[in-house]
């Protein structure tokens, strides 16, 4: 299974190979639930809680700068895949559209499908993080998240939600669904916060 699908990395790979990951050949698939198909037509992103409420949609996010991204990517499941390569809206352009009440400390992230995932504020904001809708310069697919999903590299990749449809700003701290069922509140892969944090 190792050799055919995933492979140790090398050892001058150490310094972006989180500890217990091996690398990915492909680009695996993994979902909880059935995978929503959504068309660029119906997508939507709703804000709402501690921000003056704001629905965009796929319109509004084009019209936004668009940019080109290259990104590790860490599942918690123990595989990741350096330089994968995706377009899309940095979350600090997105982030200039927004009021948000200085009290919001954390974010829940809704999907198409019913998935949540939570989040701080200070993560969200990291200048790496965005949302992307191209994969490898082809339309995201469904199965990897598409039209749009959210990307943090710097977590492991339940918190780069696929099927983002909302964002809910928070004065505290709140479980999303894995976070609910055993995972990290967090999920730092170079500190490996997998698993039991409740």
């Amino acid at each position: 299974m190792l050799g055919k699908f995933f492979r140790k990395p090398e050892p001058e790979q150490s310094d972006r190979v989180p500890p217990g990951q091996h690398l990915a050949k492909g680009f695996p698939v993994l979902t909880y639930g059935e995978t929503p198909n959504i068309s660029t037509d119906k997508w939507e992103l709703k804000v709402w809680g501690l921000v003056k409420p704001v629905t965009f949609n796929w319109s509004d996010l084009m019209a936004m700068p668009q940019n080109h991204f290259t990104a590790d990517f860490h599942c918690v499941t123990r595989w990741s895949k350096l330089d994968v390569q995706w377009t899309g809206v940095k979350v600090t352009d997105f982030m200039s559209h927004l009021e948000i009440d200085p009290k919001a400390v954390h974010i829940m992230e809704h999907c198409y499908g019913g998935y949540t995932t939570n989040i701080s504020v200070a993560d969200f904001l990291r200048e790496e993080n965005f949302f992307a809708h191209t994969l490898s310069g082809e339309p995201l697919s469904a199965d990897h998240g598409g039209p749009m999903r959210l990307v943090v590299p710097h977590l492991y990749a339940w918190k780069s939600a696929k099927w983002i449809n909302g964002l809910e700003f928070l004065d505290n701290e709140e479980l999303g669904f894995w976070e609910r069922n055993g995972y990290h509140k967090r999920g730092e892969p170079w500190a490996e916060e997998r698993y039991g944090s409740i």
